[in-house]
């Protein structure tokens, strides 16, 4: 039995978006076809959700995605099965983040086939990393302030893609990564990344200008996950937790964001959809201001994967929810 080690508690949902579930047909000539096309096509498998989508956004039909987080699942709390070393090795390409959100990568590249021809790209390469207490300690409620984190050692945070500036840096990592891998149909990448560049662009413009223009610069969050977006627009966070989703704070640490958040003006208290509401709307209580999700990007809930869903359309969401409360 395999026993990897990852961020949070161990989870069994494992299988993930796959974007080449093709219906199923009865004709021999029609299932040889679709089996030669498929075998022409770039295998690449993604770490988590936001990889999956520029992998499927800039390789378009030349490449056969498999996302290893399920729907619903918090990355933080997953880890790799027998089964997902079995997928990776029968792939071109293993896209992973980097900057510590993968804890498990080094034992699980140890797990892969002996014969697997699968490339390990880390797409965090060439992003300004923020030090894990850095953002804390300059956003908190109080100077010097730190959230304990039994067990989760980050020593830079590694949430960069909440913030579109990160991004594109991201999507030009993937495009380079697919490129190097099938470099036949490089036009086609290069065409499809300078598509998504524009829309993350115009994403970075409207964050850039709505943002600028708000009056409150603080935003408090249950999980310390939007550095990025703060550093890179002009706010401040204070987290109720630490970088993973499962430290606990202690009772000092409510205390002293509520007085943060009244001291401040604070209307809002934001928290995610694939972590526990308990510790934000019992600060909110506390503190007598509202709760309000605002989405990390880690991964999509069932329901958002139903509704068509994506990064862009849910980027776009948290924009406006950072409009109502900031204003």
């Amino acid at each position: 039995m395999l026993a990897l080690t990852a961020c949070g508690g161990a989870n069994d949902g494992n299988s993930g978006q796959n974007a080449a579930n093709a219906p199923q047909t009865d004709n021999p000539a029609t299932n040889n076809t679709a089996n030669e096309a498929a075998d022409t096509k770039l295998k690449v498998v993604t770490s988590f959700y936001p990889l999956y989508f520029m992998a499927t956004e800039i390789g378009g039909d030349h490449v056969e995605a498999v996302n290893l987080i399920a729907a619903g699942i918090e990355p933080h709390d997953w880890t790799p099965k027998s089964r997902d070393l079995s997928v990776a090795s029968s792939a071109g390409l293993l896209l992973y983040h980097g900057a510590g959100l993968e804890l498990w990568i080094d034992q699980f590249q140890e797990g892969l086939s002996k014969d697997s021809k699968v490339q390990l790209k880390e797409m965090s390469a060439g992003i300004e990393l923020i030090e894990g207490g850095e953002e804390a300690e300059e956003h908190s409620g109080e100077e010097g302030h730190e959230h304990e984190e039994e067990g989760h050692d980050h020593a830079v945070d590694p949430h960069t893609w909440v913030s579109p500036k990160s991004a594109i840096v991201l999507a030009e990592n993937v495009k380079n990564s697919l490129t190097e891998a099938d470099p036949s149909n490089a036009a086609d990448y290069e065409a499809r990344y300078e598509a998504l560049k524009e829309k993350l662009a115009k994403l970075d413009q409207a964050y850039t200008e709505a943002l600028s223009a708000a009056s409150q610069k603080n935003m408090v969050v249950s999980h310390q996950a939007f550095g990025y977006l703060a550093r890179d627009y002009g706010l401040h966070q204070t987290a109720i937790m630490g970088l993973s989703p499962d430290a606990e704070p202690k009772a000092q640490d409510l205390l002293e964001i509520a007085k943060f958040v009244k001291e401040n003006d604070v209307k809002y208290i934001f928290f995610e959809e694939l972590v526990s509401d308990r510790l934000a709307k019992t600060l909110a209580d506390e503190a007598d201001v509202e709760t309000m999700v605002l989405n990390p990007l880690e991964g999509l809930t069932k329901q958002q994967e139903k509704a068509g869903e994506t990064y862009l359309t849910l980027m776009e969401q948290n924009l406006q929810k950072l409009i109502q409360a900031l204003q």
